[in-house]
């Protein structure tokens, strides 16, 4: 039951509404197209049951080094 996985995210995050915030953060990137968003969810808050979601810094990926093109004269 997603209450379940609810009470044991909140063994970490003291905060609900910082939890919903963190959890749909992380729903919208670890969802897959032609998946179930519940399923998702779900699987999001068995993450957060495990580790500290508010400890993990976020990745951005670095932007691809820019190449310089010479244009003939």
């Amino acid at each position: 039951m997603r209450s379940d996985l609810v009470f044991g995210a909140l063994s970490h995050v003291s905060n609900r509404y910082q939890l919903c915030q963190l959890a749909s953060k992380a729903t919208r990137k670890l969802h897959k197209p032609n998946t179930r968003l519940q399923d998702t969810t779900n699987e999001v808050l068995g993450r957060f049951q495990t580790t500290n979601p508010g400890s993990l810094p976020l990745t951005v990926p670095a932007p691809a080094p820019l190449i310089e093109r010479r244009r003939a004269a």
